[in-house]
């Protein structure tokens, strides 16, 4: 009996085993990567319990989610290079031309089908195709970038009106509100996740002196995610999703988006004048803490410390003083320099801002009219420069040239600090007045000639810099 009682245990594993094994092989070309489970407590499940809130304060995700999903798109863009194929042609150039193809979204933001995407997701393109979230493909144009934002605008052509998404405010946007992230990461097309506001003005060159003013969130976003909208509660697209920090290249918490205000505002410049409008408040300023408050000698701890104002600017006219502290502009809060920097981002030229400032210790409201800033960036060189005014080269004791307002490669980043403010007054010796006279200088010259550059530094000091 015992013995029976054993051959059926031992059939009843071998069957067991059978189909386990079975179960197995028939699920072998399963694209599913499964996890496995977790131990008890081996995890901080941190999402989890903030989705959780989310849902038990019902607030429902599913209306912005219908909204949006329809109006972001895949967008694919392909780019011929050259590849060597021997030594000769890695050193002298050549080789067979190759298809490159990479992928990010847009977020069609009109019913005639206006794109907004990243500037990285189309640059170099060949030739650019946008694909729906019902399937249908479409030839894409390109309309206009501005790097600087990494900002881009396309165009497809339909048959029929598109479903696009309407622009929020995103100055009025608050820490700890929620948003949603629409996208394609990892060629996952219409993918919708959750998380919330984290940081405004969020700066990530900090030092490099190209300041930048980002929307932080934790939605999640990774490869793919670039150019898609990060929108509101309501639907409303409040900014463009544009880059995360990791040590790995893949999501690890935070992500950031260039604010709907500021892409808005580049894509009507694009759309209106060919290229982007930016504006400059007149004055060189520095964040506050406590130690650089107490060198200064002032109580204030927030705000924009106004270092100095450029002669002739709107700033200047309008009265504000080396000292001043700026506290607000148009009633926004002001508690860093990228805060000032993000909100003059969506501003035009002539427009005209309340900024609010402390100074000995009173308040004042003074209104500021905002000029254009003029920029050109000589790539040859690494150096972005600037048209100047007479003030400002009387002050430095010469009678023309241009300033140069920041370095624009990794090599020249090192100069940064000392090259920022020198005036150019010449390039092959010959005078430059305006950032015309450097196009023309160098559009002119052969393509290995070397460049000699004469500029005042920030002492008063005459120096030539040849470049080869």
């Amino acid at each position: 009996m015992k013995q029976n009682i054993k051959l059926v245990i031992v059939a009843l594993i071998a069957s067991a085993v059978t189909l386990g094994g079975y179960s197995l092989l028939s699920n072998k070309n399963s694209q599913t990567a499964f996890i496995p489970q977790q131990e008890e407590n081996s995890f901080i499940p941190t999402n989890y319990s903030s989705k959780m809130v989310a849902a038990n304060a019902g607030i429902d995700f599913t209306e912005a989610a219908d909204k949006t999903v329809h109006a972001v798109v895949h967008v694919k863009n392909t780019t011929i290079s050259k590849q060597p194929s021997n030594i000769m042609e890695f050193f002298y150039g050549g080789g067979t031309p190759r298809a490159m193809v990479g992928a990010g979204s847009g977020v069609i933001i009109s019913p005639d089908g206006y794109i907004i995407t990243n500037n990285h997701v189309i640059e170099n393109a060949s030739e650019l195709e946008v694909a729906l979230n019902d399937n249908r493909i479409f030839k894409a144009e390109l309309i206009g970038t501005d790097p600087k934002t990494d900002i881009a605008l396309i165009k497809i052509d339909a048959d029929e009106k598109l479903p696009f998404v309407p622009f929020g405010d995103s100055n009025n946007i608050k820490i700890g509100e929620w948003v949603l992230a629409v996208g394609n990461p990892f060629n996952l097309t219409s993918t919708v996740t959750a998380g919330i506001i984290s940081a405004k003005a969020r700066d990530l060159n900090e030092f490099d002196g190209n300041p930048q003013s980002f929307i932080q969130t934790d939605a999640a976003v990774n490869r793919g995610n670039s150019g898609g909208a990060l929108v509101n509660t309501r639907g409303e697209l409040v900014g463009i999703n544009t880059a995360i920090t990791s040590e790995t290249g893949s999501y690890v918490g935070y992500s950031f988006a260039v604010p709907s205000n500021n892409a808005r505002k580049v894509i009507e410049d694009i759309m209106e004048f060919g290229n982007v409008q930016r504006v400059i408040l007149g004055i060189r300023g520095s964040n506050l803490n406590s130690k650089n408050a107490e060198e200064i000698g002032i109580n204030e701890t927030e705000g924009v410390y106004v270092g100095g104002v450029e002669k002739g600017s709107g700033a200047d006219k309008s009265g504000l003083k080396e000292g001043d502290v700026i506290k607000r502009i148009d009633g926004y809060k002001i508690g860093k320099f990228s805060d000032l920097t993000g909100y003059l981002g969506s501003k035009r030229p002539n427009d005209v801002v309340e900024v609010t400032v402390s100074r000995e210790g009173n308040t004042k409201v003074i209104p500021v009219t905002l000029f254009k800033l003029e920029t050109y960036q000589i790539e040859d060189l690494g150096l972005e420069v600037k048209n100047t005014n007479k003030e400002v080269l009387k002050q430095r004791g010469v009678e023309n040239g241009v300033e140069i307002t920041q370095t624009i490669t990794e090599d020249m980043s090192r100069y940064n600090r000392s090259l920022r403010g020198a005036i150019i007054t010449k390039i092959n010796d010959r005078k430059v007045s305006t950032i015309d006279d450097v196009k023309s200088i160098m559009n002119n010259r052969s393509y290995n000639d070397p460049i000699k550059v004469t500029f005042i530094d920030s002492n008063g000091e005459l120096n030539s810099f040849i470049f080869r």
